[in-house]
């Protein structure tokens, strides 16, 4: 099934650099389209199973942001 993601490009340091924007993956590249063919492999693998079998300890937290 192909589905569409977003991605943003920047130039960092001699490498490009793919940061999707649904999911929190990012992946390099010497050229614009190796960043982005990285990425798509990186995409791939993080939606591939096996899934992790030891579920993440997930908080809710509060932050007052106007007490600095």
């Amino acid at each position: 099934m192909m589905q569409r993601f977003s991605a943003s490009i920047w130039q960092e340091d001699g490498w490009y650099v793919a940061q999707c924007h649904e999911v929190d993956i990012a992946s390099q590249g010497r050229t614009r389209e190796e960043a982005l063919t990285n990425l798509r492999e990186a995409i791939q693998l993080h939606f591939t199973p096996p899934v992790a079998t030891i579920p993440h300890d997930v908080a809710s937290i509060e932050v007052d942001l106007h007490a600095a």
